[in-house]
């Protein structure tokens, strides 16, 4: 069985060792970061703030925050486990007899318990708030001492296509302007901000209806950040992760929907064309990312638990949080980019390139040029564009290990021969760009070259030991009493 909820999450993460409850009030003015910050970097626990100052909800925070933790989220013993299912499905072929047919079925009937379930009612709905309702209930932090105010920092955003009615789920951050509104900070990449833009271009509705989901089971919540394409349900993905379907229930005061086990739900809507200064932040890429306008989101209808727990999260200088999430989604998008690109034979995204700014490409070259292929293929998908820097590396080299990497890629290149640059999208947080959203990226081709590439020089072999000596070595290591 799948986890159902946050609290099943918490039971399995305080079972595990995973997790330690603060029993004494912590400010989440900047204290509850500085702990949070100070235990992800030294390998601590997950927190659970049982009694923040100026609030009667418990906050949960850094429950992603190590790769032993994503697996507890995900219910796997390695994460690997993932791409691999992924990669099972991928490779469905037409069955040709009744035993290919019989094969396939366990596989159709797990995607078929993907399907999201609509129900009539669920525990975010225990308590229903319309009037004298508050953000102030909640132990919103406020992050990082230069923060403009505030932050919901991991809200499940949904909204619609204004033409299609699909649905959408990101997490966008949200600074509480008050108790009834907030900024909404979906960058214009994101699938939300596009539809905010096309309903302002059609001009028909005065509103955007949006809803909020904040504490759900931990795969609603890890599906709610990946970079999924637009035409794919992230609460479709969550079940196929889970096993068993996320179940749904329609919001009070519109028609979204959102998963009925979550903690909290902020139900409202944006006034197409009304902006506010939002930010600065201090965000993922260790910078405070700098003040800017974004839409308003109006609070209408707060539901909730009766007992509700907070989740969010900090960003901040890596490794955060967000680094274990990202790793995951490294892993479990390996197959998805294999299928456009088969050469690839491992991706590797460093906490300290934040996702976008460095990553890591081993590939079995089998062509001139294949390196150069492969940087403009990714820069064409999906958020893969935002890469600032793609290094290519030949598959004997384990982009999983940073200085080996560094190693060979700076032995093999000739700068002015084997980096190239082209312009580009870029990561709206990415402060160093020529121009909001629009700059330039590096592509770094550090394969061994061959003669028909133009190298006409000989490449010379890896130095390395003989194997048997390696083995007689280890013997008369041990005898000589040395560890």
């Amino acid at each position: 069985m799948a986890l159902n909820d946050l609290r099943d999450f918490i039971r399995v993460l305080e079972k595990n060792g995973e997790l330690k409850r603060i029993g004494f009030e912590v400010d989440p003015h900047l204290e509850i970061t500085q702990f949070a910050d100070r235990s992800v970097k030294h390998g601590g626990p997950a927190l659970l703030f049982e009694k923040p100052r100026d609030s009667r909800v418990p906050l949960l925070i850094n429950a992603f925050a190590s790769m032993r933790r994503m697996q507890l989220a995900l219910e796997v013993s390695d994460i690997e486990e993932i791409p691999t299912r992924i990669s099972s499905f991928l490779e469905l072929q037409k069955p040709e007899s009744l035993i290919d047919k019989l094969k396939l079925l366990p596989k159709l009937n797990e995607l078929g318990s993907a399907f999201p379930k609509t129900v009539s009612d669920g525990p975010c709905k225990e308590v229903i708030r319309r009037k004298d309702l508050s953000l102030d209930y909640f132990p919103i932090l406020h992050c990082w001492p230069g923060d403009a105010g505030r932050f919901i920092t991991l809200p499940l955003v949904f909204s619609s296509d204004p033409k299609t009615g699909k649905r959408n789920c990101g997490v966008y951050r949200m600074q509480v302007f008050d108790g009834q509104t907030t900024g909404m900070h979906w960058q214009k990449h994101k699938q939300g901000a596009d539809h905010y833009r096309r309903l302002v271009a059609e001009s028909k509705e005065a509103r955007m209806p949006v809803a909020v989901a904040i504490g759900a089971d931990p795969v609603t919540i890890f599906s709610a950040v990946l970079p999924l394409p637009p035409s794919i349900d992230e609460m479709l993905f969550a079940g196929f992760l889970r096993g068993q379907p996320v179940e749904m229930v329609r919001c009070e005061t519109n028609d979204l929907q959102v998963p009925a086990q979550a903690e909290i739900v902020l139900e409202g809507y944006l006034n197409l064309g009304e902006l506010r200064r939002e930010g600065p932040f201090g965000d993922h890429t260790g910078f405070y990312s700098l003040d800017d306008d974004y839409p308003v989101f109006h609070i209408e209808c707060i539901t909730h638990r009766k007992r509700p727990i907070y989740a969010t999260t900090i960003v901040g200088p890596p490794p955060m949080e967000d680094f274990y999430m990202g790793k995951a989604i490294e892993r479990i998008f390996l197959p998805l980019m294999r299928l456009q690109l088969p050469e690839v034979r491992d991706i590797c995204m460093p906490a300290e390139g934040i996702f976008h700014n460095l990553l890591l490409v081993s590939i079995r070259k089998s062509y001139p040029g294949q390196a150069r292929k492969v940087m403009h293929a990714i820069w064409g998908l999906g958020q893969a564009m935002f890469s600032k820097c793609i290094v290519v590396v030949d598959e004997d080299v384990d982009v999983q290990n940073v200085a080996e990497v560094t190693w060979k890629a700076l032995n093999h290149i000739d700068p002015q021969r084997d980096i190239e640059f082209c312009l580009g999208p870029i990561d709206s947080l990415d402060h160093s760009s020529r121009a909001p959203n629009y700059g330039s990226k590096m592509g770094v081709d550090a394969t061994t070259k061959w003669p028909a590439e133009g190298f006409t020089r000989r490449w010379p072999n890896v130095i390395s030991m003989s194997p048997e000596v390696v083995r007689r070595v280890d013997e008369l290591w041990k005898r000589a009493g040395l560890k």
